[in-house]
């Protein structure tokens, strides 16, 4: 290979290494996010799952891999270090088999995904009391996810009849987050009363949004598909440029320049 050819393919895997520094942040970042966020319905599974928790520290730890790998790409591209180089290239393929394994673990268990899912927001659902100090950040999170999406319940409205509260008062009162009128949504939060005589009523007879939550979180997920299997390709295409280039490179570096390797 001309020197010309090798100092390209030095500062394409350069230019390659800094955009990887730069998405290993992106993860480390999304990672805590969902650690540290407590008003949407991410809150609402990392504080009931603990399967979603050890995914965020696996984000976190990702990053930071990610991270170092970028750091390290771009000082062996530079400085033409053949083991920093091959250490790079080695890492990369383990994050990208790893990538492809725990794709494939998802898919394959997403009914046992979606079942966890579903007891969690029963169990929620059924325990919820606006009262309730403890559990007032999982409950806002809820109801911010019912206002947010213009849903009711998991499945629908009937799963609140389930809740001890509204049973106790005879199903005349009802979740103010999945109200379909302005006005209930002020508040956003707790229970709010029906103006009714009968005393035998329903979640049919309550103004609430019809949606079950279930149908509109898989609705966000097939709308944005495009856009996580956009991201994942493009996170797969840099890993696989980022290994020809630095395998491309190491191949072309003479033995004689270990002398590169900056000494102390």
């Amino acid at each position: 290979m001309g020197s010309g050819c090798l100092k390209v393919t030095k500062y394409f895997l350069f230019l390659f290494n800094l955009l990887f520094l730069i998405l290993g942040a992106v993860i480390l970042g999304f990672g805590i996010w969902i650690l540290a966020d407590k008003t949407s319905f991410i809150a609402v599974l990392q504080m009931s799952s603990p399967s979603l928790k050890v995914g965020a520290y696996i984000l976190i730890g990702v990053g930071a891999l990610t991270m170092l790998m970028g750091f390290l790409g771009c000082l062996g591209a530079v400085n033409e270090i053949r083991c920093l180089l091959g250490l790079y290239f080695t890492c990369l393929m383990v994050i990208l088999i790893t990538q492809v394994a725990a794709g494939l673990i998802i898919y394959f268990q997403k009914e046992t995904l979606k079942q966890e899912l579903s007891h969690i927001v029963e169990s929620l659902i059924e325990n919820y009391d606006p009262l309730d100090d403890d559990k007032r950040n999982l409950q806002d999170a809820w109801d911010y996810v019912q206002t947010q999406i213009a849903c009711c319940g998991w499945i629908a409205a009937k799963d609140w009849e389930n809740n001890e509260i509204l049973i106790n008062q005879s199903m005349t009162a009802y979740p103010c987050s999945c109200s379909n009128s302005s006005k209930d949504l002020q508040g956003d939060s707790g229970f709010c009363n029906l103006d009714v005589l009968n005393s035998t009523v329903t979640s049919d007879d309550w103004p609430v949004h019809e949606q079950g939550c279930m149908d509109g979180v898989e609705k966000w997920l097939k709308d944005n598909l495009g856009v996580i299997l956009g991201v994942c390709t493009g996170v797969a295409v840099v890993e696989l440029l980022g290994m020809i280039l630095s395998i491309s490179l190491c191949k072309n570096i003479h033995s004689e320049d270990y002398t590169k390797v900056p000494k102390s």
